[in-house]
């Protein structure tokens, strides 16, 4: 009776570990540990079956999770999310999570005073990023090849201020707050905020789920839309609460104060949201980080966050 009763419990554990997230009585949820993706932490205060939050260091990782059915909904970079779907993964992108964020460093007393001054210097990246189609973008602009004019290094966030302070590199493009932690600890300086209102603008990240999720579990896609739109609302006008949460993650609140002027939380998207994307889209296959365009109908879904924004009558 007692193997029997052993057996029985390993069986009921196993099958809870794989019950599917849409199945789970809360919601399963991913983002990452940054101020400009913090909204999700506060989706429990709007859910009246509760929300497990779950962090991850990457919008890969989480991406990977969505797909495999452990997280209902996740954060994503734009970026990520085309060139997922330009892979014809069933993924869609039914809210926005983040604007801005984004600025391109050099050394404070360096002779660096434009973009076009970064010829033959060496710049940190990430590949794959929001931050690399920023970075190429800004070079291109100013008529120098990434791949020929510059020396493009791969160089972890985290050690991006290190490898500038060091000399090992010139320049970085990183999110937000590393470029504001470069000027305030006084070897970095802002040479450019990234951002082209003829093209690109300032679309960071949303938050993403499946195809599957929309047509199979629609209302719960729609719970989860309207908890971030609330959320959202909410840390807009409660900085202090934002803030002071973002602090729990590990960054200084005089750091936060300061990234905070380049960090915008967003909720709606839009048409002009969607044709946004498409002119990133349209850089990214030019730059050949993909090598064919997404359908961007299959990609956004709108009708939530338009139902969502009639609800509350915004």
């Amino acid at each position: 009776m007692k193997n029997f009763l052993w057996s029985l419990a390993v069986v009921l554990a196993l099958t809870a570990w794989s019950v599917p997230a849409h199945a789970a009585k809360g919601f399963r949820v991913g983002t990452w540990k940054t101020a400009q993706t913090i909204a999700p932490f506060f989706y429990p205060d709007y859910l009246e079956g509760g929300a497990e939050v779950l962090s991850f260091s990457n919008p890969a990782d989480q991406k990977t999770a969505l797909l495999a059915g452990s997280l209902e909904m996740c954060g994503t970079t734009l970026a990520h999310a085309i060139h997922s779907a330009s892979q014809g993964q069933p993924v869609v992108l039914v809210a926005a999570l983040c604007n801005k964020c984004s600025a391109l460093v050099v050394a404070k007393d360096g002779s660096v005073k434009s973009v076009a001054d970064l010829k033959g210097r060496r710049i940190g990246y990430v590949p794959g990023t929001m931050h690399e189609i920023l970075l190429r973008e800004a070079l291109t602009r100013s008529g120098l090849s990434p791949d020929t004019d510059v020396e493009l290094m791969r160089v972890d966030f985290f050690d991006m201020g290190t490898a500038l302070s060091r000399g090992s590199i010139d320049a970085f493009l990183s999110g937000e707050p590393f470029p504001t932690l470069a000027v305030r600890e006084g070897y970095g300086r802002i040479l450019a905020y990234p951002y082209y209102e003829d093209s690109v603008g300032t679309i960071n990240a949303g938050m993403l789920t499946t195809r599957e999720n929309v047509e199979k579990h629609p209302d719960r896609v729609l719970e989860l839309v309207r908890a971030h739109v609330k959320a959202t609302l909410f840390l807009q006008k409660n900085p202090d609460a934002w803030l002071d949460k973002a602090v729990s993650f590990g960054t200084e609140r005089a750091i936060l104060d300061l990234a905070a002027e380049n960090i915008e939380l967003a909720w709606l998207i839009d048409e002009n949201f969607v044709e946004r994307a498409k002119a990133l889209g349209a850089r990214m296959e030019a730059l050949k980080v993909i090598d064919r365009q997404p359908d961007y109908d299959a990609l956004f879904d709108l009708s939530f966050v338009k139902k969502v924004k009639e609800e509350l009558g915004l």
